[in-house]
Parts: C-alpha cells; structure tokens; sequence
C-alpha cells in the first residue's frame, strides 16, 4: 500500500499523453514544424516550466527542478524531476518526456510576478486548498535559509520504502549515509528500524532480530493500541533510524544524529505478530520553552484514523501529569500544524460548552495544560475572543459553540488516562 493511491489511467487518457496524432487507423508523424520546435527547447531547462499529466489523468503546471539522462535513448532523452505547483512538495515526482505537454512550455519569468498571476487565476477554493497543504513548516527560516534548504532538498533520493507488510511512497529527501545514493527503495524492520538496501538482506536480518516491539517500556496498553517510551541516550541507533524514517515524510528541519537529549513515544498497533509502528512523537527531556512535543509522524497508511489527533492529546497527558503547560516546537509541519488547529479547537469548545458561568484563559490553560498563547490564538480565530476594557473576554454563545463543534469534527481516539502507566523524566533521574 502506497501513501497515495494512484487512480487508474483510462486508454483515452494515455492515448491523449501521446504526441503523435490518430487519423482513422494510421498514426500521423509528427510535422516538421513539431520536430523543429522539439529539437530547439530539448532538453528542458531547469526552470522551465509547463504542464504534466498527472496521475489523475490531467494536465496540471509544473516547474522541472532536476533532469537526468536516461541510459537507452538519444542525446535529448532525459527523464525530468517536477514540482507541481498547485501542490506541496511531497508530490514531487521523476516523469518521462511524453508525460509534457511541450506545446505549453514557458520561459522563466519573474516568480514574484508568476505567483500573482497563478493568484488571480484560482478559484476561492482552489486556495483555499492550496493553502491548507502549503502551510509547509518553514515560517522561522529566513529568505537565504529557506533557499539552502530548498536546494539541498529539492529532490527526494528514496521514492519508496517497505516497512512491515507496507510499500510507502516517500514524500521528502532524508539525509541517509552516502553508501545509500544509489538507492530507490529502502526495507526496514519494523521493530527496531535497521534498513537494507534488499529484500533478501531484511529476511535474513528478521530471522535473527529478537524484536517484537520497539525497546523501551511500554507505558500505555488499551485494546490493541500500545505506547512505548524509548530513550533516546540509551537507544541512540534505534532513535537516529527513527528520525531518518520519519524525515521522508518530513519536510521541515528534525534531528538526525543528537538523540541523546530526546525522548521518542511510538505508538503502535498490537497483534500476535507483535507491535507494530502506526507513527510517534518526540519531545525533549529538559525544554526551557516549555515545549511537549519536537516532532511528530503518523506514518501514511494509518493517517485519517484518528492517531494524529490522539498522538497529540497523549503529549498533553503527560504535561498534566508533569504539572506543565505545553506546546510544540516551532517550526510545525504542515499536517501537523492542521491537526493542533483541530485539537486545540475541539478541546476548548468542549470545556466552554459544559462550563456555566464566566471562565478566564489562565483557567483553561490549567484545565488543559495548552499554553496561554495557543488558547488566545484558537479563540481569535473562531472569533469568540474581544478586547474589552484592557482584557480579553471570551463570547461564548451556545449557537457559535455548536457551530464550530460542528465545523471541528469528531476528535478521534480517546487517552483513557487510567491507562497510562509513567513517571516524568525528571523523577525517573
């Protein structure tokens, strides 16, 4: 299973990718004019832009951010690197020539200009959704650190990785040691994260590897949901697998080798075969900005479940446990972003729904263990906030709440907090 479906491609969809043209039952060859102009612009610039046929069987814009030549084939027969862009990076993919649409090629143009104009050309829903999924993580990079990231990331080295009984697609570059260049496709062990260049290498590897959960201790069992705390010091090549894995599906900055400071909570699916990873959040064992979470995955065959949503909430379990109040590390990534939007959208009405009488946003902060400034900035942009008389007075009118709650959807799976077995870090030293 992919992390995105690719729908079928109808024949009139692939006969309409294909340049030459059909007259009865004789293929016309191409014109002169069509060869001339295939000759004088292949092959394509990095930087040009023009539109793709994607796996929707549409032709969507794309800028080519890399090309590499094609080891059968004549001097222009290269295979081009694209960014869609109406769409986050994660769909950027290699395609063949005949995927192009040469006849919509453009010259590099001034972006600032290009983006105004894309702009006016979208719908409000279109921007809607694209900036629901452009929301890309980066907002504390400069201009000149963006770029630097943007060029040593631009092209995803791993197209797909097999993790227990899953094919993912990956949807970023991730910084795996050099003797790994050469590599499409990536096997890990779903237990303790090794990774191998084949298949034969994992099957021998899973006959020896002992297993059947990710080290640490299970601090959380409910049905068939299991949470494992693990160390990143005394884990430290399991934690640095994890964040190599986890960056494929990451496009903002996450540590890769400085584990020892961290500590990584897996949660896992449990069955007779073992425990299996669904995805995981880490956070930092001393945060002097209050953090409860540094990065967190769901990884892509288990998202719409509702795990992202409950990852979320058992960070804020273990603030209320620790007497803190809590909030991510900065920058989010996009998904993630969305998500604390909806929790800390969901949780607020709840209280504000059951509540009688007048409630402050320090008293919601100790209820919830949310950090005051995420409380101020839900409310703001539900509009249940004013300003009035030098403080903030929350509106909350029964209507406007079910309203909202409505619009939040459900909130996933539930923490049974009777469940959850752990000692702060701090106590455990």
């Amino acid at each position: 299973m992919g992390s995105i479906d690719t729908p079928p491609t109808s024949s009139a969809e692939n006969d309409s990718a294909v340049t030459a043209t059909f007259s009865g039952n004789r293929i016309a060859p191409e014109s002169d004019a069509m060869k001339k102009r295939k000759a004088s612009i292949l092959p394509l610039d990095v930087g040009t832009r023009v539109m793709c046929r994607w796996r929707d069987g549409k032709l969507h814009p794309v800028k080519v951010i890399e090309r590499r030549k094609m080891h059968i084939g004549g001097p222009n027969d290269y295979e081009y690197y694209v960014h869609y862009t109406e769409f986050n990076r994660r769909l950027d993919e290699w395609v063949k020539l005949e995927q192009l649409d040469l006849d919509s090629v453009e010259t590099v143009v001034d972006e600032k200009v290009e983006d105004k104009v894309t702009s006016l050309k979208m719908t409000r829903h279109q921007k809607r959704k694209i900036d629901e999924t452009h929301v890309e993580g980066h907002e504390e990079l400069d201009a000149a650190s963006l770029r630097e990231h943007e060029e040593f990331t631009k092209v995803k080295n791993i197209a797909t990785i097999e993790l227990g009984r899953y094919e993912i697609e990956t949807w970023y570059f991730s910084p795996f040691p050099p003797e790994y260049n050469d590599c499409l496709k990536l096997y890990f062990c779903e237990f303790c994260l090794n990774f191998m260049k084949r298949k034969e290498q994992l099957q021998r590897h899973m006959r020896k590897c002992d297993l059947k959960h990710p080290p640490g201790d299970e601090i959380y069992r409910s049905g068939t949901l299991s949470m494992f705390e693990v160390d990143g010091k005394k884990n430290k090549v399991y934690g640095q697998n994890l964040c190599y894995l986890a960056k494929l599906f990451l496009d903002h900055k996450t540590l890769y080798y400085d584990v020892d400071l961290f500590l990584f909570y897996i949660l896992c699916e449990c069955d007779e075969r073992g425990c299996h990873m669904v995805g995981y959040f880490s956070k930092e064992k001393h945060s002097e900005e209050s953090y409860n979470l540094a990065c967190i995955l769901t990884l892509p065959p288990y998202q719409r479940k509702g795990y992202g949503k409950f990852l979320i909430a058992f960070s804020y379990e273990l603030s209320k446990k620790e007497n803190k109040v809590g909030t991510p590390e900065r920058p989010l990534s996009d998904l993630g972003l969305l998500s604390y939007r909806g929790y800390w959208t969901r949780v607020l009405l709840d209280i504000l729904k059951k509540h009688k009488g007048n409630i402050s946003i320090k008293e919601l902060s100790d209820m919830t263990a949310i950090k005051s400034e995420d409380i101020l900035s839900t409310l703001q942009s539900l509009e249940l906030i004013q300003y009035r008389k030098g403080q903030h007075v929350i509106c909350a009118d029964p209507k406007v709440l079910d309203r909202h709650l409505k619009a939040a959807g459900r909130g996933g799976l539930e923490v049974d907090v009777s469940k959850l077995i752990w000692t702060p870090y701090k106590e455990q030293g």
